[in-house]
């Protein structure tokens, strides 16, 4: 694929697809990226060239997983994977980034405010803080990608998750083995149903792998998971 002049690589067909009106937003994140995010270490150059491929339609795809009008907090967002991408592609969502590191903060501050994506809100912090789980928490949807093996990542994230609502974490050729390995720890620790996911059969090759975990609704003379 030939490079544009300031470093992201023009957009594939399954993007003008995949983001119809909004695909001038989702290019312009790309190349802040590809060029801020290189510069400041959030992602690697090599990964530039499949900026499209392997980030951005990969993420993007999981919006058809998510109902209008969702309240959705992406854990460990990053450099905004899905986070960001989730709120260009779906407007209509109430997307909450959760990142520690106060560099990559910046970052999301800075894609907010250029994109001017209202509906983007920004928290710093552990999704395993207290601070965290009062102001995000009773999420309908709660997404990870790249953040950690599946059995931890469902023991940080429920909990932000309301009763009957769904952890999407975004995984790669393990998701089999994960899920297999980890599935008594994840009802443990109030999860159930859970379901490998593939996004964007035809849009994108290959599609994106989603693990689902519904959180368990527990009755009110039991309390609350």
């Amino acid at each position: 694929m030939i490079m544009s002049d300031r470093g992201l690589p023009p957009p594939p067909t399954a993007a003008v697809v995949l983001f119809g009106e909004a695909l001038p937003l989702i290019a312009a994140y790309g190349e802040k990226l590809a060029t801020d995010g290189v510069v400041r270490g959030l992602i690697g150059p090599h990964e530039v060239p499949r900026l499209w491929e392997r980030h951005l339609l990969n993420c993007g795809v999981i919006a058809e997983l998510l109902g209008p009008g969702l309240a959705v907090v992406d854990v460990g967002s990053g450099a905004g994977l899905p986070g960001i991408v989730l709120a260009i592609a779906r407007p209509d969502l109430r997307v909450t980034l959760v990142e520690p590191l106060a560099r990559r903060v910046a970052f999301l501050e800075e894609c907010r405010d250029a994109l001017e994506l209202t509906t983007l809100a920004i928290l710093r912090g552990r999704a395993e803080e207290p601070a965290v789980a009062s102001e995000a928490g009773g999420a309908d949807v709660v997404t990870a990608r790249a953040v950690a093996p599946l059995e931890r990542l469902a023991r940080i994230c429920l909990p932000l998750v309301r009763n009957g609502g769904r952890l999407l974490a975004v995984k790669g050729e393990s998701a089999t083995a994960e899920v297999a390995q980890s599935r008594r720890s994840i009802e443990r620790d109030g999860g159930h149903q859970i379901t490998i996911r593939r996004c964007g059969i035809g849009t994108v090759d290959p599609p994106a792998t989603v693990v689902e975990v519904v959180r368990r609704v527990r009755s009110a003379t039991k309390g609350r998971s």
